[in-house]
């Protein structure tokens, strides 16, 4: 059975690829983002009943930005590295943790899904430690940077649990 291999990605394709993932996960994030550019989304939220461990909404929005962007470099650094089965695992749990974070936010925000967006977050969290095992067989530094967003991502999967108990 032959393996995929995804060739090593110049430079510029490479940048071009973790901007375009940047992009629509921050497209998909803000056409979801629960502030007064959407009021209705924003009314839901502020009325849920949340856990007393739910951060205020400033770190919310100082730790995703730092967490992706982190991911960016790890991303970047793996569509660098040689070609390796290895390495289209770790591009492929990559891609698939951004899709999945910005899903996240649709399902939640969106949709008020809490029961889905809790499953959600909890397959997040997987992909995203797979990301990092995988990465970690390819480029080390990708993996270290990819490691905070799984840390978090265990945490949002204990609040948002905590929510759809909360509000059931």
């Amino acid at each position: 059975m032959a393996t995929l291999t995804i060739p090593r990605s110049s430079p510029l394709v490479a940048g071009t690829i973790v901007a375009g993932v940047l992009g629509a996960s921050a497209l998909l994030g803000r056409r979801n983002a629960p502030d007064a550019s959407h009021p209705g989304v924003a009314r839901w939220y502020r009325r849920l009943s949340k856990p007393p461990f739910t951060p205020p909404k400033p770190v919310f929005g100082a730790v995703w930005p730092v967490l992706e962007s982190a991911m960016a470099v790890g991303g970047y650094r793996v569509l660098r590295a040689p070609p390796s089965p290895q390495r289209t695992a770790a591009l492929g749990l990559w891609l698939g943790t951004s899709a999945m974070i910005g899903g996240w936010t649709e399902l939640f925000f969106r949709r008020h899904a809490l029961s889905a967006s809790t499953a959600a977050s909890a397959a997040t969290t997987v992909a995203s430690a797979g990301y990092v095992a995988a990465a970690a067989r390819v480029d080390r530094p990708a993996a270290l940077a990819g490691a905070p967003l799984t840390g978090w991502l265990v945490f949002a999967t204990v609040l948002a649990n905590s929510v759809r108990r909360r509000n059931a």
